[in-house]
């Protein structure tokens, strides 16, 4: 580590594996800059996907702090059988899951969803850049509250799936890893959280087209 508290630059040039590698390796020695630094590789991951899985904002920021303090507490234990995100994938959710026990037990069961957490950023501003008009971007808000309020209808298992899946873009594989399931049983809940899916937004579009 450099003066100003940098990661060296023979450590930031390594690719993939081998980089992480050594940022855990970093972390594990106590090595404070290191540590920042994988909280901000990651750091937007995890409350993104806590946002998703929770529909809730600042619940999300609270979790995202456990989640790291959860790391920090227990990155000695980290084998590297998977990649480093996958494993604080799973950290998140079952942080999230737990936080969702605990909302259930204080009476506390419906979730409100995020237009924030899964609606697409527009792109603005420069010459020659492309701008949605404000009717495009009222039909991809509309398009976007319709698909949360589905996503949030499922139950939790399928909605980590399907989060994991779709939206992360993970593997069925890495999705198996990040929830400790087999990717048998990824794959089988994918296809039910696809069809119920499917069901609520066609009930919702109904709904929204009721006079």
């Amino acid at each position: 580590m450099d003066a100003a508290g940098e990661m060296p630059l023979e450590a930031e040039a390594l690719a993939g594996p081998a980089r992480e590698s050594a940022l855990v390796a970093r972390c594990r020695q106590g090595d404070p800059a290191a540590f920042a630094r994988l909280v901000a590789l990651h750091e937007s991951m995890v409350f993104n996907l806590a946002a998703r899985l929770l529909g809730d904002g600042e619940e999300a920021r609270d979790v995202a702090q456990e989640v790291f303090l959860q790391v920090y507490r227990t990155l000695g234990r980290f084998e590297g059988r998977s990649c480093l995100k996958t494993w604080i994938y799973r950290i998140v959710v079952n942080q999230c899951h737990n936080r969702r026990r605990f909302w259930h037990r204080r009476g506390r069961d419906r979730e409100e969803a995020l237009d924030e957490a899964l609606a697409a950023p527009e792109r603005t501003g420069t010459s020659g850049e492309w701008q949605a008009s404000p009717y495009e971007q009222a039909r991809r808000h509309e398009r976007a509250r319709r698909v949360q309020r589905a996503l949030f209808g499922l139950r939790f298992e399928q909605r980590s799936v399907v989060v994991l899946r779709e939206i992360e873009g993970l593997s069925c594989e890495e999705v198996a890893a990040a929830l400790g399931i087999p990717e048998g049983t990824v794959k089988s809940r994918l296809s039910r959280a696809r069809e119920a899916l499917r069901e609520r937004l066609l009930g919702l579009i109904e709904e929204g087209e009721t006079p």
